[in-house]
């Protein structure tokens, strides 16, 4: 790649062509409207978000995303690449369903895209009828292929049905409407309280004792590691060490509260072994992320910390999170 070509592509953070219609970061990083769901979706969906950013029509924003659930996505414009589990995937406008990513997944959009976003909650693709978690990892899904059919519509036409030329809060609110069909129409059961608990334990300490969780909760350990991988599609010990890098890439990215950063640099052995395991899920030693254009990124991880705060009983009023005052 020649320098006039990586400068352009890797300008994000200071670059006017880039201008995101819900807010940036300090560093000048696109934000989302993003929000707790509904409260009867609740059960079975983390977050809902929406972004709208413009660009230059040729120009290619490159990144990646690390996500640890479930995301069912509608992309309604943009020209997008990305590297799965399958090989390299092109995708237009489309509804798709992206598994959770065991490490960085790079991602580019050429010209102005606009997205809206529902993850899930861990066990709730199980709920939903959907495909074993553990298939999904690192995987991107044409909606289609899992839950399209005449009665229930195909990808072109819940793109339809979203109005891409509509606000961002109505999207959210077709977004909610359209899982509370899928929940009515597969019967789903609210997944299990013991997943729920460890959801929120992982998110306080992700360093906690899968032994000592599993007695605090009256269940054989075996047995909640069985969950627990059922839900994840990943051990406790890969779940933990993905909440611990996500959790100092929130702090590099400035989307997580400030007064946390040297309580979740503690939890690694010393500075090396952050650097290793940094490197393992990212590809890149934490100097070289935080110096490095992140947007789908940080797009990805305030969602992530907005609702950690939530969970652990910290949500700030009309979403004036740390980042954002």
């Amino acid at each position: 790649m020649g320098a006039e070509t990586g400068n352009r592509e890797f300008a994000a953070k200071t670059s006017p062509e880039l201008r995101s219609a819900l807010g940036h970061t300090r560093n000048g990083e696109p934000l989302s409207n993003n929000r707790a769901p509904a409260d009867d979706l609740a059960p079975w969906v983390a977050r809902v978000y929406a972004t709208q950013v413009d660009m230059d029509p040729d120009a290619t924003m490159r990144c990646g995303l690390i996500s640890d659930t479930p995301v069912m996505r509608a992309l309604f414009s943009g020209e997008w690449t990305a590297e799965t589990r399958d090989g390299i995937g092109r995708y237009g406008p489309s509804a798709l369903l992206f598994g959770p990513q065991t490490k960085r997944m790079a991602v580019s959009v050429k010209g102005s895209f606009a997205t809206v976003g529902v993850a899930l909650k861990p066990g709730a693709m199980t709920a939903l009828k959907g495909p074993a978690v553990a298939d999904m990892l690192d995987r991107i899904i044409l909606y289609d292929h899992i839950y399209g059919n005449e009665e229930w519509g195909t990808s072109e036409k819940m793109i339809e049905w979203f109005d891409p030329a509509g606000p961002p809060e109505r999207w959210l609110k077709v977004a909610e409407k359209l899982v509370r069909q899928l929940v009515e129409r597969t019967g789903a059961k609210e997944p299990d309280p013991v997943i729920e608990a460890f959801d929120k334990a992982v998110f306080e300490n992700p360093n906690l004792n899968i032994g000592d969780f599993a007695a605090e909760h009256a269940i054989e350990r075996r047995r909640l590691e069985r969950q627990i991988k059922r839900a994840y599609g990943q051990t406790a010990t890969q779940v933990l060490r993905r909440a611990r890098a996500l959790d100092i890439a929130s702090h590099l990215l400035g989307v997580a509260d400030d007064s946390e950063a040297e309580e979740a640099a503690l939890r690694f052995f010393d500075q090396s072994h952050m650097i290793r395991e940094f490197r393992a899920f990212f590809g890149m030693t934490p100097r070289q992320f935080a110096s490095t254009p992140q947007p789908f990124m940080t797009l990805t991880l305030e969602a992530r910390q907005s609702r950690r705060l939530e969970v652990l009983g910290r949500a700030m009023p009309d979403g004036l999170y740390p980042w954002r005052a």
